[in-house]
């Protein structure tokens, strides 16, 4: 676009600026259908019944702790999701207390 702005050719700028657009355009469908997907399972996640931070032992023996409580959710702080639900440590999420 530098180059056609430099030649001065409208044509071109106007192509790129409709490319630009249309992009944009779809950058911020994908953002917001994004945001869905992940209000939708947070929403799903904070309905369990029950919610606790996992202790450092838990967090070292993962698949242990996932094997002994069935439906656990682990919700990473880092992760999309963590951060959509706004949490600020390691969480499980169950169905029963564990």
């Amino acid at each position: 676009m530098a180059a056609a702005e430099k030649r001065d050719d409208p044509g071109v700028i106007i192509q790129f600026k409709r490319e630009i657009a249309t992009l944009t355009k779809r950058i911020a469908n994908v953002k917001n259908q994004q945001s869905r997907e992940l209000g939708k399972e947070g929403a799903s996640v904070k309905d369990l019944k029950f919610s606790r931070v996992l202790t450092k032992a838990e967090q070292a023996d993962m698949g242990k702790l996932k094997k002994s409580v069935r439906g656990l959710v682990v919700v990473h702080p880092m992760t999309a999701l963590g951060r959509e639900m706004g949490i600020k440590q390691v969480t499980g999420f169950a169905p029963k207390e564990f």
